[in-house]
């Protein structure tokens, strides 16, 4: 069973004029399929208004199809009564950890979505305590959460889901407010806490670099599933890529011009790394060549 499935998914909204009439409809998702397997590391990218954020809105049912399905473990979410399992089941992380983190201490903010689900006391403070050390707080247990940088604010947000055992994570463009440093710590700290937990994560982003390493990317544009495949499979389309007003990986596109310029490397280095050995080894192969003749 898929951890998350959406068959023909379908949202329309109402468009309104300035007096609040209603004067016509807008579909942002338009009969989007997707399927996202236990353990799995799946991106999403899209430039902004491209349905990416309301695709991940479903997952966690804050937005209910009006048309087709999505399953999130098995369960329905257009069912009110399985509203509660689904949530259980994938938890969100937002762009501004400000507006996910309500405790005035982290220990108490990391409890308090455990306290909501009735989780008895002590097995709250167990969830607090193990929850913050997976994510590398745990020494800022009794601060104050205004006192900590973003990229910590938003290790605490991720405490706090994970606090409530979810089997799916979904971080809507986590890194956005983020400075590099921070966007570091956090993707550590999801990657990490994938492989420890098997939690299967659902990345919303448009920082190209943040995806090499998923198991599986879709690209939407206009509210459709327009690209999916594998890092690379994705990254080696340059050109298709430009036209959905995205950017690849700098090494890629670096890889790329050279390729363009006669430079026989493959499509789709995602890799500094990558870049240098075939660079290496094709300079080896010329000079090998040159002495040969």
């Amino acid at each position: 069973m898929n951890m998350v499935q959406a068959e023909e998914l379908v949202y329309e909204y109402e468009k309104r004029d300035d007096e609040g009439n209603v004067i016509g409809m807008n579909r942002a998702i338009d009969e989007v399929d997707i399927d996202v397997e236990p353990g799995q590391f799946v991106a999403i990218l899209g430039h902004n208004g491209s349905g990416k954020s309301t695709l991940a809105k479903h997952i966690n049912a804050i937005l209910v199809p009006t048309g087709g399905v999505m399953w999130v473990n098995g369960r329905d979410t257009r069912k009110p009564e399985e509203l509660m399992s689904v949530r259980q089941s994938a938890g969100m992380v937002f762009q501004n950890p400000d507006n996910q983190i309500i405790g005035t201490v982290v220990e108490e903010d990391v409890g308090f979505g455990p306290e909501n689900l009735g989780v008895p006391t002590d097995e709250i403070w167990t969830r607090v305590e193990e929850s913050l050390r997976a994510v590398g707080m745990i020494e800022y247990r009794t601060h104050s959460p205004n006192k900590l940088s973003g990229g910590q604010k938003q290790r605490v947000a991720i405490a706090g889901v994970i606090a409530m055992t979810p089997q799916c994570i979904v971080l809507d463009e986590p890194t956005a407010m983020l400075d590099p440093n921070g966007r570091k710590e956090v993707l550590e700290t999801v990657q990490e806490l994938r492989k420890r937990k098997h939690v299967t994560v659902i990345l919303i982003t448009h920082y190209m670099e943040e995806v090499i390493d998923a198991d599986k990317v879709y690209v939407m544009d206009s509210g459709h599933v327009v690209m999916q495949g594998t890092p690379r499979e994705i990254f080696s389309q340059v050109d298709e890529l430009k036209k959905y007003h995205l950017d690849v990986p700098q090494v890629t596109m670096l890889a790329e011009e050279l390729r363009k310029r006669g430079l026989g490397l493959p499509r789709g280095i995602l890799r500094r790394e990558e870049l240098v050995k075939y660079t290496v080894d094709l300079w080896k192969s010329r000079k090998n060549r040159d002495v040969k003749m």
